[in-house]
């Protein structure tokens, strides 16, 4: 299988990760200091809100896929046999990770759908669906998207239940807004591992009932810009590497839309070293703002799309060393009946090619850049801009309703 694999000074290790629980992160040292940081930088101290710090010292390589349901046909291998739904495809396009992430575009109940959304497409999963990510060799998923209370508050509290129940990590959802926002967090080499997910997607006429809050069950809403931004600040000070996996774009455009690109400032200069996402069933540019690094749509991974470009899908390999990006791979991949196809020879270097082309309609670039985060911007509160509403997406395409707005501004 042909890959990019655009290289840094980092290297290459394949040792699995081991959780840590939120607030038992070891304190450490970098660059020679000595251990014990609060984490916040003082003069002539490093600390994780320092653009150059690397931790440990040690590489971790991380995998992310894009959207993935079992509906159609998939719903049909996950009926058959969960622990081979996805096939040894996924399990190939991120193999090596230390950790790996997709986004989980659906309910995932217990049973039935109790309340299904008044929408164009609800999507449900069973149980059954971990087993298949876990198969796979995925580590984590996120269901901050516009399907993750496709079953109604109910749905949303059943899948709570059951990844606590199989012990399956699913972020962007929970009990109330600090859940929701609330990083995955995990220790990989020595190097603490956050990773946030929000949804810059939401209905409109169901952004209030769907959005986490101090006392409602829901999804981590990026309607909510200043919350995002806390936690991604309240994640760098602890973590050395912080990850932020959005919902995001406009459905079947492959440039980024006008809220993605200030989003990604702002999440950049409040810590965050990785910022990706899906939703456009697409895939959009890839690249580097400053020294962060920045995919504004991973496409699908796992979905019941047949024709492209909905069908061109791959995965994204990220070596960091803390807060230095090392290298990234494009493996790219072709959906046929739902699964992913790795590709290799001539077709890979033209999907390669054609994947990195996209980058010419982003504010992003091949090389890193200098930093545009700094301490001062790490502990600064979100003062905007406020981000407005787009307009409904032209088509409709699986994955959304007719209805969607595009937001990111409190209701």
């Amino acid at each position: 299988m042909l890959i990019l694999n655009t290289s840094g000074s980092g290297r290459r290790s394949a040792a699995r990760t081991t959780p840590a629980h939120e607030g038992s992160l070891a304190k450490k040292s970098n660059k020679g200091q000595p251990s014990g940081s609060t984490g916040h930088a003082h003069e002539g101290e490093a600390s994780p809100l320092d653009p150059t710090w690397t931790g440990d010292g040690q590489p971790v390589t991380l995998a992310f896929g894009g959207d993935v349901h079992f509906e159609g046909v998939l719903g049909q291998r996950l009926s058959a046999d969960p622990a081979t739904a996805l096939d040894g495809s996924v399990a190939t396009l991120l193999s090596g990770a230390d950790l790996s992430m997709t986004n989980f575009e659906s309910a995932l109940t217990d049973g039935g759908c109790p309340e299904p959304q008044p929408k164009q497409y609800v999507f449900q999963a069973p149980p059954t669906a971990i087993t298949a990510f876990q198969s796979a060799g995925i580590t984590l998923v996120t269901e901050a998207n516009n399907h993750g209370e496709d079953c109604g508050r109910d749905g949303l509290e059943q899948s709570l239940a059951v990844a606590n129940a199989a012990h399956f990590p699913i972020i962007g959802i929970g009990q109330n807004a600090t859940q929701a926002f609330a990083p995955y967090r995990t220790t990989i080499h020595g190097q603490r591992i956050a990773i946030i997910a929000a949804t810059q997607v939401i209905d409109t006429d169901l952004q209030t009932a769907w959005t986490a809050t101090t006392s409602q069950p829901g999804l981590a809403s990026a309607y909510r810009e200043s919350e995002l931004v806390a936690a991604v600040e309240a994640a760098r000070k602890t973590a050395d590497t912080v990850v932020v996996y959005l919902h995001w774009g406009t459905e079947a455009d492959d440039c980024p839309n006008p809220l993605q690109e200030p989003l990604a400032e702002a999440l950049v200069k409040a810590g965050a070293d990785i910022v990706l996402g899906t939703h456009a069933h697409v895939q959009l540019g890839a690249g580097y703002l400053g020294s962060a690094f920045v995919d504004y749509g991973l496409g699908n991974l796992a979905f019941y799309d047949t024709t492209p470009p909905e069908t061109y899908s791959g995965s994204l390999v990220i070596t960091v060393t803390g807060r230095r990006i090392d290298s990234f791979t494009w493996r790219p991949a072709l959906i046929e009946s739902g699964l992913p196809i790795p590709q290799s020879g001539p077709d890979a270097s033209a999907a390669i090619a054609r994947w990195t082309g996209l980058r010419s309609c982003t504010n992003l670039s091949a090389q890193p850049g200098p930093s545009t985060a700094s301490s001062q911007t790490e502990n600064a509160p979100f003062t905007g801009p406020a981000l407005g509403v787009l307009s409904d997406p032209r088509n409709g395409s699986p994955g959304t309703t007719r209805k969607a707005a595009r937001a990111t501004r409190d209701s």
